[in-house]
Formats: C-alpha cells, sequence, structure tokens
C-alpha cells in the first residue's frame, strides 16, 4: 500500500518534500506533479524501479525515458548540448519541454534509447517537483504517467491513487493539472525536431 501525501503546489512542506526523497532513496517508485500533469519516476540507478514503472506503464526498453533536472548545470552533465541547443533550452526552461539529447557515460545505459544512444531530459516548472530534485541532489528518473491504452496525462490524484496505490511506493497530491504531456523536442542530431506537439508552445523551435 503506497503512501499519499498532500503537499502545497506553492509553498511544499519541507518535512513531506524529505519524506519523500527518503522513499525515492529507498527504491520505491512515485507518483509527482509536473507542469505537464502527473509523473512517474524513481532513482535513476535502481533497476527494479525502473522495470516497475516499464510494468506499470506497458512500455519496453527502446522508451525514450526523461532525466528530470532542477536546473541547467544538471542538464550538462547528463547530455551532450552544443551551444546553439544549450541557448534554446536555456531560454525555454523551467518548462513543458522534454529535450532529446545523446546521453553521457554518466546516465546509466538502461535508461538510454539502447539504438540512439540519448536520453530525454527535462526542467519543470512545478514547484513541488524542483523542490523534490533540489532535496534529491540528483536528477529523478521520469517519465509522464500515461497509462495502457490512454493518450493522456494522468491528472486527478484521487483517481491515481484507485488504480495505483498497490503498485508504487509513494503519490503526491499536489493539485488537479492538466493533461497534455510535454512537447518533445530532438536535438541529438544538431538540429530540432518536433518529435510531439504537447503543452510547450512549439514556435520557438520552429
Amino acid at each position: 500500500m503506497s503512501q499519499f501525501f498532500y503537499i502545497h503546489p506553492d509553498n511544499p512542506q519541507a518535512r513531506l518534500v524529505k519524506q519523500a526523497c527518503e522513499i525515492i532513496n529507498a527504491g520505491e517508485v512515485i507518483v509527482y506533479p509536473t507542469d505537464s500533469g502527473y509523473a512517474i519516476g524513481c532513482q535513476m540507478e535502481n533497476k527494479r524501479a525502473l522495470e516497475q514503472i516499464c510494468r506499470i506503464r506497458d512500455i519496453g526498453k527502446e522508451h525514450n525515458f526523461t532525466l528530470m533536472c532542477r536546473d541547467m548545470s544538471e542538464l550538462s552533465v547528463y547530455a551532450r548540448v552544443d551551444n546553439t541547443a544549450f541557448r534554446q533550452i536555456k531560454n525555454n526552461t523551467p518548462g513543458p519541454y522534454t529535450f532529446i539529447l545523446k546521453a553521457t557515460k554518466e546516465v546509466p545505459k538502461r535508461l538510454q534509447n539502447p539504438k540512439r544512444k540519448t536520453i530525454g531530459i527535462r526542467v519543470p516548472d512545478n514547484t513541488i517537483a524542483l523542490a523534490i530534485l533540489e532535496e534529491l541532489g540528483e536528477p529523478l528518473m521520469s517519465t509522464t504517467l500515461i497509462l495502457p491504452k490512454q493518450s493522456m496525462a494522468e491528472t486527478d490524484p484521487d483517481e491515481i491513487r484507485d488504480k495505483l496505490e498497490k503498485l508504487v511506493g509513494l503519490i503526491i497530491h499536489g493539485g488537479y493539472l492538466g493533461e497534455e504531456p510535454t512537447t518533445v523536442i530532438d536535438m541529438s542530431e544538431g538540429g530540432t525536431e518536433v518529435i510531439r506537439v504537447g503543452s510547450g508552445d512549439v514556435t520557438p523551435f520552429d
């Protein structure tokens, strides 16, 4: 049975944020709010937790996984970014975008796209998510919480609790959110290619 925290969307309670990070570090999967619906995440190095996320979402290892980062300095540790891409990303983060980039050796191989050696990177514009990332001190392996046979992100934490409370370690109630997932921009080959149009405006990348 998972824990269920009510965390204030504007002033996250430090005690609950710390407890959430302890649950992540213990190897559990968590559901948490972002600026584009709810996401599901786990510790970057935890193979078992990643496998649980894959089961919940019914996705395979070829899925483009994302590292949720607290800022641009973390981003450049885990992804190869040229100056042009860095400027474009910096001008549009934090925000509802996922950027596909070539992974550095700091990214566990199981998180990289097996053929392209890429990783999704994102800096969310959500106070709770950023507080967790700051306390955690490293990126969170993450993917939008889109359940099997659905096309939109989960938005209602009470419904998420009904569906997943026996499958994850923690569900964070951070309000009722929009259901549109991130806009995905592929920058791994030097240019910019919009892979998915979501909640982020694509105009800066046209």
